[in-house]
C-alpha cells in the first residue's frame, strides 16, 4: 500500500461540497471510512443498513430537480460484499471489483444512473485491503498473458473505474492510490481507467508504467453541452504529456461519438489539435478506442427533467434502435448503417489528421 499522503487533496469547491454522508456502520468504522470523514469533517453522518437502501436517494423521482446538487453534496460509504473480476475484452481484459460507483460530475449520457435510480452520488467502498488482496490473487492465477491482443501485447489489463471516474474518486479517499500501488508491483498486469477530470495529484503516484489512463475526449461543442462539471477539453489535452512523463501509459477514449450536424468537421478540428499540441513520447505509445453513443429511455426521461437541451442530440429516434445490453437493460444505439458509416468516417479522419494514433477498437 502507498504511505499516507503528506497533505490532504485539494477538493474543488465547484465539484464537492459534501454536507451529508450516508454510511453503513462497518464502513464508517473502518480506517478508510474514517479517512473520508476527515476530508469532509463538517458533513452530517447518517447511518444506513445498506448503501443500496437509501430511500432519500434511490428511487426518489424528486431528486431529478436536484440532480447536480445531490452529486455535489452527498457521499455514501459502503462495504463491497461480492468480489469478482469479470472478463471484458474491449477496453480491458477484466473489470476489477469496484472500489466506488457514482460520480460528482454529471455527464448527460452517463450509464451509471440508469442502474441507481434518480441520484448518482459517489459511493466509496471502504474495504480496500480486501479488494486489493483479491486482485493480487486473481492476477497471480492468470499467469503470464499467453499472446498479444488488442487490449495489450504483454499484460492483463484490469479496468478499475467501470462505474466511476477514478480521478474524482482520488479526491475522496486513497482507494485509487492504493490500486495504482498494487498494480505497480504486478509485472503481468496493468490497471486502467477512463477519465474526464484532470487531477494533477495523480502525477505523484509513481505508477511505473503499470497504470493506463484513458483521457476521454470529444469536440468542444459536444463537451460544453454534454460533459457537465468535467475538466475542459483543453485541460485534458494539456495534461496528457505530463501524465506520460509521470510514468503512466496514456491512451485516448473517444467517447461517446455523437452523430449530429457538423460532427465530422468538429472531430477533424480536435484531431488536428492533438497532432499540433502533443509530444513525441505520447504519440509513440498512443492508442485510442472509439465508442459510439449508447443512450437509454429511462435516462432520456431523467434528462428531460434537468438538462433537456442535451436530448436534442442524444435522443435521435430517426437514427437509433433498441438493443438489450450485457446487463439486461434496453438501450438505444445507432442503427447498423449510420453507426458503421460513423465509425468509418472517424477512422478516416484519424488517418488523415493523426496518423500516429492507433485505433485499438471501435464499438
Amino acid at each position: 500500500m502507498t504511505p499516507p499522503p503528506t497533505a490532504q487533496p485539494t477538493v474543488p469547491s465547484r465539484l464537492l461540497q459534501v454536507r451529508s454522508i450516508y454510511a453503513e456502520p462497518e464502513a464508517l468504522a473502518s480506517p478508510r471510512g474514517q479517512q473520508v470523514l476527515s476530508r469532509f469533517p463538517d458533513a452530517e453522518i447518517v447511518e444506513v443498513p445498506s448503501h443500496w437502501q437509501i430511500p432519500e436517494l434511490h428511487g426518489n423521482a424528486g431528486n431529478v430537480d436536484r440532480w447536480v446538487r445531490v452529486t455535489t453534496e452527498t457521499l455514501v460509504l459502503g462495504v463491497k460484499k461480492s468480489l469478482s473480476a469479470r472478463p471484458n475484452g474491449r477496453s480491458s481484459d477484466f473489470i476489477a471489483p469496484s472500489t466506488s460507483n457514482g460520480c460528482a460530475m454529471a455527464c448527460a449520457y452517463c450509464y451509471v444512473p440508469r442502474r441507481k435510480g434518480y441520484a448518482n452520488p459517489i459511493t466509496v467502498f471502504t474495504n480496500i485491503d480486501r479488494i486489493t488482496r483479491y486482485l493480487r490473487g486473481h492476477v497471480s492465477r492468470q499467469g503470464a498473458k499467453p499472446e498479444p491482443d488488442q487490449v495489450d501485447p504483454h499484460s492483463w489489463v484490469y479496468d478499475i473505474g467501470e462505474n466511476s471516474d477514478c480521478s474524482v474518486d482520488a479526491l475522496v479517499s486513497d482507494n485509487v492510490a492504493d490500486l495504482v500501488a498494487t498494480f505497480r508491483d504486478l509485472p503481468t498486469a496493468k490497471a486502467s481507467f477512463a477519465t474526464k477530470f484532470v487531477n494533477r495529484e495523480l502525477l505523484g503516484y509513481d505508477p511505473r508504467g503499470r497504470t493506463r489512463i484513458r483521457f476521454s475526449l470529444m469536440p468542444e461543442n459536444d463537451a460544453k453541452l454534454l460533459d457537465i462539471r468535467t475538466s475542459t477539453i483543453g485541460e485534458r489535452i494539456a495534461a496528457i504529456d505530463d501524465f506520460v512523463e509521470a510514468g503512466y501509459e496514456v491512451h485516448l477514449n473517444f467517447s461517446p461519438v455523437v452523430l449530429r450536424d457538423g460532427w465530422e468537421r468538429d472531430w477533424a478540428e480536435l484531431l488536428r489539435r492533438l497532432d499540433d499540441e502533443l509530444g513525441a513520447p505520447f504519440k509513440q505509445q498512443a492508442a485510442c478506442e472509439i465508442i459510439m453513443l449508447t443512450h437509454n429511455r429511462d435516462l432520456h426521461e431523467v434528462n428531460l427533467g434537468w438538462h433537456p437541451k442535451a436530448e436534442d442530440v442524444l435522443w435521435r429516434p430517426d437514427l437509433q434502435q433498441a438493443k438489450r445490453s450485457q446487463t439486461g437493460m434496453w438501450n438505444v444505439r445507432y442503427r447498423n448503417h449510420p453507426k458503421r458509416e460513423g465509425v468509418q468516417a472517424l477512422q478516416d479522419l484519424i488517418a488523415a489528421h493523426a496518423p500516429w494514433l492507433r485505433v485499438r477498437y471501435a464499438f
